[in-house]
């Protein structure tokens, strides 16, 4: 799995990332909204949950590949 992590190109991964964490614009991120609602306690429905974990997903496996990079030099 660390293999294919570090076989993303980094550009690549931090556009991807960016773009999931700002999608969608209007009327407010989802991620956004979903931290909102984490920290309010709302944050329960499965797809709620799920739209959290999917728009959070390339910013893990960017600080997975950043982790990678430098715990092995």
């Amino acid at each position: 799995m660390a293999n294919i992590i570090q076989s993303i190109p980094y550009p690549l991964l931090i556009i991807v990332t960016i773009f999931m964490l700002i999608a969608p614009i209007y009327p407010m991120p989802h991620i956004i909204e979903k931290v909102i609602m984490l920290t309010k306690g709302e944050l329960r429905r499965p797809i709620d949950i799920f739209d959290l974990f999917y728009h959070m997903l390339p910013a893990i496996i960017l600080g997975t590949k950043v982790y990678l990079d430098f715990a092995h030099k």
